[in-house]
Formats: structure tokens, C-alpha cells, sequence
């Protein structure tokens, strides 16, 4: 497995404020909405239900008591709360809400290495756009590979999602199409070394396709990682940052053709 932990920002033009605020956004959110994980009301009122999006109706639930697949202990599952406002904005709020603080590390690393240089060649709005609508298009993903391979009427359409990494695979999927070449930092067989970027996001992209072949036997969800937001995160990203794009100027001479 390949751990980014640094790329080259040589030539980056602008200070990257909307990656800062996007950062900082979901460390606050966490924090001050999740209680650091602890707030399951705000959790499961906010997080992206399959069947809510597919029927437009929210859900509410008790909490039940499963038995853990590993351990085989009883464990408790927080039931679904009342969206005080539209679910479809679930798809949204989901973007900035994580399951853990080791999920928020790897997300926000990820984000942090990665996004800056999108919004130096994209500039501060296109960039926010961009990272939005990747988000939106990977939830929907994730949502879709459940009806899928799952069945509208599965217990699986009843299971939330959350956090930015769709937004973000939108992000390296950019960013492997802009800077192929550009030189990642990387943690690989317990040596840091330097690869190109194609080498590090490909292999981050190939164990995304590796541990998605699940979602085929049941479910879209394996082991709590919805990899179809991942996988259509990372597609979307390849799509639209062409056309997000277009006519931008802080980064135009880097722009790999």
C-alpha cells in the first residue's frame, strides 16, 4: 500500500484559501456538530440514506442491537433520526461529516496534499464547484451501486454514509489528469521515496476497484467503505476537470495536454 504524505508545490501561483476553508469545515464540523464522534443524533440525522434519496422521504428508526461479523459481541446500532429539513440535502452534509477521527486524518491529509494545487489551476470558485459536484456525483454513486447490487427493498438501503472522500477522489482523479508527472512524497514499503503521481493515485485507484469486486457478491458497502462513491468520485473528477478548466489562468503553462 502507497501513503501519500507530501507532492511538489513548486510554481503553485495562489494562496489556496477555499482548500484551507474546506479543511477547516470538516475538522469543525467533526468537532463542534459530531462531538468528536459522540453526537449520533446529528450523525444519523445528516448522513446519506440510500432509500431516503431514492424515495424522497425521510426515515426514522430505533436503535437495535446486532451481533459484531469479527468479534461476535452484541453491539448497539444507533437508529436513524428525523432531517429536520429536505433529505436530498443529506447528500451535501454527508460531504463534511466523518465516522472517526482516523477517517478525518486520511481524508484531510489526502485533501491537503491534493487540493491546493486543483485550486491553484482551477482558482477559488471553480475549484469549490468543482469539489462539490464531485461530491454530489460520488454520493449519488454510492446511493446507485446500492439499488444495484443491493435491491431497493435491502437492509442495506438503510445504511448512512458519510464523509468527504468522494469529493476527494474527485480531487486525485483531477489531479492525475492535470500532473501525471508531478512528484508525490509517499510512504511504500516502509521507506519514504518519491513516485509520479499517476503511480500513486493508480494504486490508490486499483485497490479502490480490488476492494470494490464485494459490492458484487452484496452490497455497495464493504467493511463501512462505500467504494462506489470512491470509484464514481474518482471518474468524475477525470470527466470534469477539462471543462472546469476551460479558460482558467493561475496554472494554465502546468496544465499537462
Amino acid at each position: 500500500m502507497v501513503m501519500p504524505i507530501g507532492d511538489d508545490n513548486t510554481g503553485r501561483v495562489i494562496t489556496p484559501f477555499v482548500n484551507y476553508a474546506l479543511l477547516a469545515a470538516n475538522v469543525l464540523i467533526f468537532v463542534l456538530f459530531q462531538g468528536l464522534g459522540g453526537n449520533e443524533k446529528f450523525t444519523y440525522a445528516f448522513s446519506t440514506v440510500p432509500k431516503e434519496i431514492v424515495s424522497g422521504k425521510d426515515e426514522v428508526s430505533n436503535d437495535r442491537k446486532v451481533e459484531h461479523p469479527v468479534t461476535g459481541q452484541e453491539v448497539t446500532v444507533p437508529g436513524l433520526q428525523p432531517t429536520p429539513i429536505s433529505v436530498y440535502i443529506t447528500l451535501l452534509t454527508s460531504m463534511f461529516m466523518h465516522g472517526g477521527i482516523a477517517h478525518l486524518f486520511g481524508n484531510m491529509l489526502f485533501l491537503w496534499i491534493f487540493g491546493d494545487n486543483i485550486e491553484d489551476t482551477l482558482g477559488h470558485l471553480r475549484y469549490l464547484l468543482f469539489y462539490l459536484v464531485c461530491g454530489l456525483i460520488a454520493s449519488l454513486s454510492h446511493v446507485l451501486s446500492t439499488v444495484v447490487f443491493s435491491g431497493a427493498g435491502s437492509e442495506q438501503m438503510l445504511i448512512p454514509s458519510l464523509g468527504a472522500s468522494g469529493a476527494i477522489s474527485g480531487i486525485l482523479g483531477g489531479y492525475i489528469m492535470l500532473h501525471p508527472h508531478r512528484r508525490v512524497t509517499v510512504i511504500m514499503l516502509r521507506m519514504v521515496t518519491q513516485v509520479p503521481a499517476y503511480v500513486a493515485i493508480g494504486m490508490w485507484f486499483l485497490f479502490q476497484l480490488v476492494s470494490s469486486l464485494g459490492t458484487f457478491g452484496g452490497g455497495s458497502q464493504t467493511g463501512g467503505v462505500a467504494y462506489a462513491a470512491h470509484i464514481g468520485g474518482f471518474i468524475a473528477g477525470l470527466v470534469l476537470i477539462r471543462p472546469f478548466a476551460i479558460g482558467s489562468t493561475p496554472s494554465d503553462s502546468r496544465i499537462a495536454r
